[in-house]
């Protein structure tokens, strides 16, 4: 019940009301604290399959420290193993954002056997783009289409901008690079003039945010994005809504820790693959 998001005085009503026995929360707390076990044992157990493909993202949540209420930053790293199936690789949490977190978390998973790095998606986290520099070397990164394309709207007025904002819209539904490279040329010649901002993000964000498609061997939609992550982040903010403010920080790594590796449980227990991948790009791989 804790894991599934219960609050620990629910869980005693519950248990009293079942079993006709009265426990605390103290008790509860007590009790989940064997998960730690759990957690320690995912976070060290070495890799004994290649990941080309890997996804990150950041979840911020509130941990108390002392007296106050600070924001943490939840580092998680998702793997697609040569095979197409997914599995969470690791977690950790750190005081920020930063390149030395993502350095630690990487430099982590590389001490447990991960190699053969082909592509990393994620935001255009300055700090971690770094990191992927200094610790994958010879790994593409993919900027998350979705929150480029964001961006680069977020540049353009609110009214009037339909035919430039549909245009777009077509650009990033194309995955044939030459194509789209050639659109993109075509966009910036024709508004470079009336939207110099909006031209500026998608021409330097533009080769980032289609290196999916630039390597014909990757050329996956659903690498493009982090949307898979968003989807894990969602079932976390579901659970943690219930906390709220995480007591400490063993309790946040161990309740959402707890809740990954059931999501990892899902997903390598599953028949299904998470991408079909052609025999060039298993040959590639």
């Amino acid at each position: 019940m804790y894991i599934q998001g219960v609050s620990t005085r629910k869980v005693s009503k519950v248990v009293e009301t079942l079993c006709g026995r009265t426990v605390s929360k103290s008790f509860i707390s007590t009790l989940t604290t064997k998960l730690d076990q759990h957690v320690e044992a995912f976070l060290s157990k070495k890799f004994d399959v290649t990941y080309p493909i890997l996804f990150s993202d950041v979840l911020h949540i509130k941990v108390r420290e002392g007296m106050r209420v600070v924001s943490k930053a939840f580092h998680i790293v998702m793997g697609v193993n040569a095979c197409g199936y997914r599995e969470i690789l690791g977690f950790s949490i750190q005081e920020s954002e930063s390149t030395q977190s993502w350095k630690m978390i990487y430099e982590d998973l590389i001490k447990r056997g991960l190699k053969n790095v082909k592509m990393i998606t994620s935001d255009a986290h300055k700090g971690e783009v770094e990191a992927i520099k200094q610790c994958i070397l010879g790994a593409s990164w993919q900027r998350c289409q979705v929150h480029f394309m964001r961006n680069v709207f977020d540049r353009l007025p609110k009214k009037q901008t339909e035919m430039i904002r549909s245009e777009l819209k077509g650009l990033f539904k194309m995955n044939e690079i030459n194509a789209a490279r050639a659109f993109k040329n075509e966009i910036a010649n024709r508004y470079e003039q009336k939207y110099p901002n909006m031209i500026e993000v998608l021409e330097s964000g533009f080769e980032d945010g289609f290196q999916y498609c630039s390597i014909p061997e990757m050329n996956y939609n659903r690498l493009k994005s982090t949307n898979m992550l968003e989807r894990v982040n969602e079932e976390i903010r579901r659970r943690e809504k219930v906390i709220r403010i995480f007591p400490n920080e063993a309790s946040a790594l161990r309740l959402i820790g707890t809740i990954l590796i059931d999501i990892n449980d899902e997903w390598t227990t599953s028949t299904r693959q998470y991408i079909q991948f052609t025999q060039q790009t298993k040959n590639w791989l």
